[in-house]
């Protein structure tokens, strides 16, 4: 293989890692239903329900915005923002803040994999949204939109 081969290879190379990392970025912060993997949503599952043991503090009366971090997360910080002003605009929501380094047994039961990562739970603790990456205000409570009912409209 000469300059010319290896100079190709890279090209390649370099193509695909920046095809790969503009697909991950338009992905990131966008809600998904149900489970990871199963596209089914949680409560047909049966298996991913988050209770106030789990949280360490109550559920919302309407739904729960449930956050992992880890301390050295750069874009944990402006998501704990966003969802605590989403949590103080829409009554009966709560936000919760769980640290994915201390509850390692969450961790490997729900499958986070990068933080942060946002849970959307209904009253019942049942996850309906799930969002990796920093989410915009508007997807976090288009999130909610399938959990809490909106005046005169059925939820979702």
């Amino acid at each position: 293989m000469g300059v010319t081969g290896g100079l190709i290879a890279l090209a390649a190379a370099l193509l695909a890692a920046t095809v790969l990392g503009v697909a991950l970025r338009r992905r990131a912060g966008h809600f998904r239903a149900g489970p990871p993997g199963t596209g089914l949503p949680t409560a047909s599952a049966g298996t991913d329900v988050l209770t106030e043991a789990d949280l360490g503090r109550s559920l919302g009366e309407q739904a729960t915005l449930v956050q992992f971090s880890t301390a050295f997360c750069a874009p944990c910080r402006p998501t704990r923002q966003i969802l605590a002003q989403v949590a103080d605009m829409v009554d009966g929501v709560t936000h919760v803040e769980i640290d994915a380094a201390a509850r390692l047994d969450l961790v490997r039961r729900l499958r986070i994999n990068s933080t942060p990562t946002v849970l959307v739970l209904d009253p019942d603790g049942a996850i309906v949204r799930r969002a990796v990456g920093l989410p915009r205000q508007a997807d976090v409570i288009a999130a909610l939109g399938s959990v809490v009912p909106v005046p005169g409209r059925a939820p979702k």
